[in-house]
């Protein structure tokens, strides 16, 4: 549940991103996952399991954030609520989200001007809600994830986090990591009985 997402990313960055070295770019960012990995596991392990979680990003690290929230809530059966949002569109009704507990992950951007935006989040979410925890994904935080210089790409390992934190917390829960709704049939690893349809209604 962890590896399809990362898969289907690079396979559509390597044929839509046609100014990119795609080749170079995934061997880098396999380098650098081959060197995080430890470190981050290492991270996860020692850390609480929490109430909620939150994940936040911009441009393309909040469909990373988004991801990662999915992966959360999938991995754990719902039993731990995670949400997601932009940098700029958290900053209001959706923090309401936060309680005791939350565990807030920023993701980190490469380009200026998000990365000052997400700082001044950061700063932000720390004064006001200082019963939860914030911490940020990317080159030098918390979470370190190193960046090839390019968002979209560095999303693939901004990721990391969530899918270790969602496999640890789900055998912490003591439910099945890989099939964690065994028995309810209402989520798994294949998706089952979708029925495709014309793209023109059939006369």
């Amino acid at each position: 549940m962890t590896s399809s997402f990362s898969t289907m990313l690079l396979t559509a960055l390597s044929i839509f991103d046609t100014d990119a070295d795609a080749k170079y770019n995934i061997r880098r960012l396999a380098e650098h996952a081959e060197a995080v990995l430890p470190v981050l596991a290492s991270q996860i392990l020692r850390s609480k399991i929490p109430s909620r979680a939150v994940f936040v990003g911009s441009g393309p690290m909040a469909f990373a954030a988004r991801e990662s929230a999915l992966k959360v809530m999938e991995l754990t059966a719902g039993k731990i609520p995670a949400l997601w949002d932009s940098t700029l569109g958290f900053r209001h009704g959706p923090k309401s989200f936060i309680s005791s507990g939350t565990a807030i992950y920023v993701l980190r951007s490469a380009e200026y001007p998000a990365t000052k935006y997400e700082a001044d989040l950061v700063e932000e979410l720390r004064i006001q809600f200082p019963e939860a925890t914030t911490m940020t994904i990317g080159e030098d935080e918390t979470f370190e994830t190193k960046s090839i210089g390019y968002s979209v790409w560095d999303s693939v390992l901004s990721v990391l986090p969530a899918q270790l934190a969602s496999v640890v917390w789900s055998d912490r829960l003591g439910l099945r990591v890989d099939d964690p709704f065994v028995g309810q049939s209402t989520l798994t690893r294949v998706v089952s009985g979708v029925q495709l349809h014309p793209l023109e209604p059939v006369q």
